[in-house]
């Protein structure tokens, strides 16, 4: 596939960009009011913060198995005018909407865990063939602007999402509840996001119109999949054993050094991979290739270029989910005080966050449409991203020392541009360098990679914590901080390999 015959494409204007990412403007409505609300869900049903990483765990594991099976499905779909993508937007807006009118009506943790779970894995549904989509429907030239403009959609939704609850308490709603019941701000910011969620998808789906497979081969793009790699036939079933290895030998420390029961299911992960491996190099050896031996072959035989981003999205992807988890109880207990989740107090810092949240929400949205793209004609893409990483190191790192509420609005500020580029640098250099016909279950499993380190977010961060800094989380992001730097530098060793 040649630059020229990527650039066939027509050059679309402003406004069709904004229709292509428009159904990201809701999806990232439901993730920031999960992102923002679901500790504090947990917590009015009872939990205390050293359960929340348990809690969590569903949320990246389900995007785990969701993304690369939907990636891998919709390379293959073609339903005629509803397109490649698009079936997915949708079957996964809709569920995603049913999940977040439920949520708010759980009265027992089992019950919003089994929904973080359904909503979540709805959400990788319809977000994962949005990564693709852009790739699918712009020209190279366009990949670094079609993913600034999604980024900027995602920015403004996550905005929206995070602002809810603190928009409904200034209107006078219920903004606590008794024990054992969620307060109304967030029953009502659910229910109001879960319809913005589907009309914004609605929106790209009806407003776009998918190329057909003979319109993307006139391209120099076909979407015949290519024959499976026989490097995968040609691998020693016994290597996988080492995967199986490893869960044991995990599983054995654990029982032994009476470690975080949620590590169990790391052990779990490497065993299961362990056992995929070996079920899809005998299924490629026999000649008999299917969803799992492709996917399995994909990941294994991932290019150098993807491989290098890759460990730059596993560092950059722990701090999020960091401050994902433990801002509500640091800003709670540094800088209001408090530490019980059913205070008024608590839930003022709980809106606090959301606000917080908003704004480096906020920031990427302006980053990604001015920022970024000055940044990238002077300093490249690798360089851009590399800044922008360090920027939000220094956004964590502020939280030690910034203990007023109000004044960590500055910190946001570094993070909001170190979201930005996280979501749309490492994806505009991946989507230069992919097959078109492996686009969607490429972007899938290069989620994994994001989803990994979150689950060692979930399960070893408190063993940590427990260990070194009990009933201190602030220095939770100090780790956040460190893993940022460590990705900065990571990225800068693609230099001379990407833009």
């Amino acid at each position: 596939m040649t630059a020229q015959h990527i650039d066939s494409k027509p050059r679309l204007p402003l406004g069709k960009l904004c229709d292509i990412s428009f159904g990201f403007f809701g999806i990232q409505i439901g993730f920031a009011l999960q992102n923002a609300n679901m500790s504090r869900v947990f917590q009015s049903l009872g939990s205390n913060v050293d359960d929340l990483a348990a809690l969590w765990v569903a949320a990246p594991l389900t995007g785990l198995i969701v993304q690369p099976i939907i990636g891998h499905m919709s390379d293959r779909t073609w339903l005629g005018r509803l397109g490649r993508r698009r079936p997915y937007f949708l079957a996964g807006a809709i569920l995603a909407a049913l999940a977040l009118l439920a949520m708010p009506m759980a009265h027992v943790l089992v019950g919003a865990a089994l929904l973080l779970w359904l909503l979540d894995a709805s959400l990788n549904v319809s977000m994962e063939p949005f990564r693709a989509f852009v790739g699918d429907m712009l020209g190279r030239e366009q990949h670094t602007a079609g993913y600034g403009v999604q980024t900027a959609f995602i920015g403004v939704g996550a905005v929206v999402g995070s602002l809810f609850p603190s928009l409904l308490d200034w209107a006078g709603v219920a903004n606590t509840a008794p024990v054992g019941q969620i307060p109304a701000t967030v029953r009502y910011s659910f229910w109001a996001g879960g319809a913005a969620l589907l009309a914004s998808v609605l929106w790209t789906v009806l407003r776009t119109q998918e190329y057909s497979p003979e319109q993307m081969k006139a391209f120099g793009e076909t979407q015949d999949i290519p024959a499976p790699d026989t490097a995968l036939a040609r691998s020693n079933p016994a290597q996988a054993l080492w995967w199986l290895a490893a869960g044991g030998v995990l599983a054995l420390l654990v029982a032994h050094w009476a470690l975080a029961k949620e590590l169990y299911l790391l052990a779990a992960l490497l065993g299961a991979y362990g056992l995929a491996r070996i079920f899809a190099i005998t299924m490629a050896r026999a000649g008999r290739p299917n969803m799992l031996s492709s996917v399995v072959g994909d990941f294994s035989g991932m290019p150098p270029l993807m491989k290098r981003l890759a460990l730059v999205q596993f560092f950059s992807w722990s701090a999020l989910f960091i401050m994902w988890i433990y801002t509500t109880p640091v800003v709670a207990q540094y800088g209001f005080g408090v530490t019980d989740p059913a205070s008024a107090a608590y839930q003022q810092a709980a809106n606090l966050v959301g606000r917080l949240f908003s704004v480096y929400n906020g920031v990427a949205a302006v980053a990604a449409l001015a920022l970024l793209p000055w940044l990238s004609a002077r300093l490249g893409k690798v360089g851009t991203h590399a800044l922008c990483l360090t920027l939000g190191a220094a956004g964590f790192a502020s939280f030690l020392v910034i203990r007023s509420p109000q004044w960590l609005q500055l910190s946001e500020v570094g993070i909001g541009i170190c979201w930005a580029s996280i979501l749309a640098m490492p994806y505009a250099i991946l989507a230069s360098s992919l097959p078109q016909a492996k686009l969607g279950v490429s972007m899938g499993l290069f989620n994994v990679f994001v989803v990994v380190p979150q689950l060692l977010v979930a399960t070893v961060m408190r063993s940590v914590m427990d260990a070194f800094f009990p009933g201190q989380p602030v220095w939770t992001m100090a780790f956040a901080a460190v893993t940022l730097i460590v990705a900065a530098l990571a990225m800068l060793t693609l230099r001379g390999k990407a833009g």
